[in-house]
């Protein structure tokens, strides 16, 4: 899912600055890297807290139905370098923390809610976000925008 995430990314420094609606809200390259990263860190929270027995803390984001000042801004070089660097230690921390796991805990996950196996494959949908800016390199050669998936992740 990151990788795909950075490959978009890499085309998002051609944006020209207007949000790109998808569904019922609107996205732009920084919104969809920060719905990325916030979402792995949320379930990565819930994970630690589960594995010692702690409740998991509920979020207070405002998810994908704000858009920030900061959403908005030019989404240069330096944006894509700070997202690659986010986004690829995130998924190594995820993959670090899978892969210390039994199968056991993996599927017979503690406390309430999805097994771990079903959280990590629930981020795959993280995607959306990036599918909804798009690849904005295949949009300025097209001069239209691709059709917008339709699937909603959670969030």
């Amino acid at each position: 899912m990151v990788d795909h995430v950075l490959a978009l990314a890499a085309t998002w420094t051609a944006w020209d600055g207007r949000p790109v609606p998808a569904d019922d809200r609107i996205y732009t390259p920084h919104k969809a890297i920060r719905r990325v990263a916030d979402h792995m860190v949320d379930h990565l929270a819930e994970m630690e807290a589960r594995l010692v027995g702690e409740e998991t803390q509920p979020d207070h984001w405002h998810a994908s139905a704000t858009t920030t000042e900061a959403d908005l801004a030019p989404f240069t070089e330096a944006d894509l370098d700070e997202a690659r660097s986010r986004l690829t230690r995130l998924a190594r921390i995820w993959a670090n923390r899978l892969e210390a796991l039994t199968p056991d805990q993996l599927d017979e996950s503690p406390g309430t809610g999805w097994t771990f196996r079903q959280l990590a494959f629930h981020l795959e949908g993280s995607a959306y976000y990036a599918d909804s800016v798009g690849n904005l390199a295949a949009d300025r050669a097209s001069a239209s925008r691709p059709a917008r998936p339709d699937r909603t992740p959670k969030p």
